[in-house]
């Protein structure tokens, strides 16, 4: 088991990251959307405020902004809410950044249903969906703090086009450790197993490690990937799992549709088809309600991957 340092927000590790890397980058341009401390953008902004611009309520137009920064030599930052990023500002994206591969990281804060009592408006559950289907997007999913700092800084250094980075704002387990290698397009096997896979991103990593845990104490060795890229998604790692486990489940805080759930079996179906499970949200807005309630009503927990688990090795098909 990996043992948890902490509990820590997502979002702090985002703004860690940004700090950091305009340290080091003086490219770098932060934008804001009139909530500059709900997603840690304040650190950047306290230390470079020369280099912070908030544009209020006007998410396209920020996007347009930071296409013209890009388009300067500038590494445009641009952080909101993930509802309003992903899916608000989704026509700029795709036409302003995507249709000319540049090189500008948003980051989608409050994703997932863990929002809690800002309710479904507010609840990001379809942005990588939307994401990864627009062409040239890099789509990255880091599961706790740690990583997403790490996450931040790869796609400073290691992407070229424009990148989303999905992360949460309710302190979650951070566990991962800062020596853990991060490369887009990589995933990580955090626990080795062949009797299933469990492939999660996001927070839902956490709770597949506390699943395999369950499992073992029932004679089951789970294997588990990290899948912090849904885009580029990690083919030969999947498609490993899929010839040695021969079952897989997936977990994610996003809709069962379009997100980690559906690009795994986009990839299983065309090399090695196996059983597949999706731990997601059913197909349904949220509510308001504290992250825990919310997540055990809508089945985003390690008892539901273990669930899954238990169906697919007990010859459950149906």
């Amino acid at each position: 088991m990996i043992n948890k340092k902490g509990m820590k927000a997502t979002k702090v590790g985002f703004g860690e990251g940004v700090l950091e890397m305009a340290k080091l980058n003086e490219s770098i341009i932060g934008l804001g959307a009139d909530i500059t401390s709900s997603v840690s953008m304040n650190f950047f902004a306290e230390q470079f405020p020369n280099r912070f611009f908030s544009f209020g309520i006007a998410e396209q137009n920020s996007i347009g902004v930071a296409a013209g920064l890009a388009l300067s030599g500038k590494l445009p930052v641009f952080s909101t809410y993930g509802v309003f990023a992903a899916i608000r500002a989704t026509d700029q994206i795709r036409v302003s950044l995507c249709y000319n591969d540049l090189h500008v990281i948003i980051g989608g804060a409050h994703a997932g249903i863990s929002v809690g009592a800002d309710g479904a408006t507010h609840q990001a559950l379809e942005d990588l969906a939307i994401m990864r289907a627009i062409p040239k997007m890099t789509v990255l999913s880091p599961c706790d703090a740690t990583q997403t700092f790490k996450a931040l800084e790869a796609a400073v250094n290691q992407a070229k086009g424009p990148v989303y980075i999905r992360f949460g704002r309710e302190a979650v387990p951070d566990f991962t450790s800062k020596d853990l290698p991060f490369e887009i397009g990589k995933a990580q096997k955090l626990r080795d197993g062949d009797d299933i896979c469990i492939v999660a991103t996001g927070h839902m990593v956490w709770e597949a490690l506390v699943a395999a845990v369950i499992l073992e104490k029932e004679g089951i060795n789970a294997r588990v990937l990290n899948v912090h890229t849904i885009k580029p998604i990690d083919k030969e790692a999947l498609i490993s799992a899929a010839n040695e486990c021969g079952a897989i489940v997936t977990a994610e805080e996003h809709q069962i549709s379009g997100g980690l759930g559906s690009a795994v079996a986009e990839v299983i179906v065309e090399s090695t088809p196996v059983p597949i499970r999706m731990v997601a949200m059913p197909d349904c807005f949220g509510e308001s309600g504290t992250p825990k309630e919310l997540l055990e009503k809508y089945s985003l927990t390690s008892k539901s991957i273990v669930e899954k688990c238990t169906e697919l090795l007990n010859g459950d098909l149906s």
